[in-house]
């Protein structure tokens, strides 16, 4: 290797793709003492983002980031991984003892076996954060997991790098990331679908502020989820109130029967949890997912227009 000289262990870093993530944790690295030799960057964007973050790292091709890095950080979609894999390992490049990190939630290390079969030394590495391109994105990592899969003798050194970068690692097997993943995107994506949908019916309902008046509810909602898990629940699908619950249906079908649809099928799981962690009685469940099953009349979409 090639190991920058600033500390003993300290390593010349690669960023491929510098997005938003890649941006971030190529920073995060070069506070941590490591140095971040070079980057790629295709848009606009990503190179203006390489300037501010990256101040003076040269934005070269793939192969001459990769050529020059102890550790490459593959950072870009996950759709596009595989293919960038392949066409690395089709290079000239030596990749023969560098550390190649992807930051996808979705793969574990398979991925990466191309290059692995050249020599590399492969690592996944997915911080469980959001990233938006703002300046806070660095500070953001400090105490958040990152979903670590590495082959067993690299483990220590993918939680080091992640304990560097502010985190904590937390091992995922490799075949369950997929399902990592799943759990990760269903929480917090649909969580802003969900906020958004609930804040569009509220404006529809006439109130002028729905963010103001949701804020506080969401947030004890969220704690009572972390803190309690099923037994956090409230409100009238885990009291049993059908009639209740038949109404919210009936007015969601006249106004947005997308909203209906993702009403019921939460719902439906809401129930179904309640029930099973004894917060339900059977025959409350039974007469609520009997309502839930029903469907509405054809002919209904949002504030009542045919479709």
């Amino acid at each position: 290797m090639t190991a920058s000289d600033q500390r003993p262990g300290r390593l010349a870093v690669g960023v491929v793709g510098t997005g938003r993530v890649g941006s971030a944790l190529g920073l995060a690295l070069n506070q941590a003492g490591h140095s971040v030799v070079a980057a790629s960057a295709v848009s606009d964007a990503s190179r203006e983002r390489a300037r501010d973050r990256l101040p003076g790292v040269p934005i070269l091709p793939v192969h001459e980031v990769v050529a020059a890095a102890d550790l490459v950080l593959l950072t870009v979609p996950d759709d596009a991984l595989p293919s960038l894999i392949s066409g690395l390992v089709t290079t000239d490049v030596d990749v023969r003892g560098k550390l190649l990190a992807h930051t996808s939630g979705r793969y574990g290390v398979g991925i990466l076996d191309p290059a692995t079969q050249a020599g590399a030394l492969p690592l996944a590495l997915h911080p469980v954060m959001t990233f938006t391109g703002r300046p806070d994105d660095v500070e953001r990592l400090v105490g958040i997991s990152f979903g670590v899969t590495a082959p067993e003798p690299l483990r220590p050194v993918a939680e080091a790098l992640v304990v560097e970068m502010g985190g904590e690692p937390v091992w995922v097997p490799e075949d369950r990331r997929t399902l990592y993943h799943a759990a990760l995107a269903s929480g917090a994506n649909h969580l802003v679908t969900l906020v958004v949908e609930s804040m569009d019916l509220l404006g529809r309902a006439g109130v002028d502020n729905p963010g103001r008046m949701l804020g506080p509810l969401l947030g004890a909602a969220l704690d009572n989820g972390l803190r309690l898990g099923v037994k956090g629940l409230t409100g009238p699908v885990a009291r049993g109130d059908v009639g209740t619950v038949a109404g919210h249906i009936a007015e969601l079908t006249r106004v947005s029967p997308e909203a209906r649809d993702a009403y019921v099928a939460l719902a439906r799981l809401t129930a179904d949890r309640a029930l099973a962690a004894g917060l339900l009685k059977p025959d409350a469940a039974e007469r609520l997912l009997d309502v839930l099953a029903e469907r509405p009349e054809p002919g209904h979409g949002r504030e009542g227009n045919p479709q």
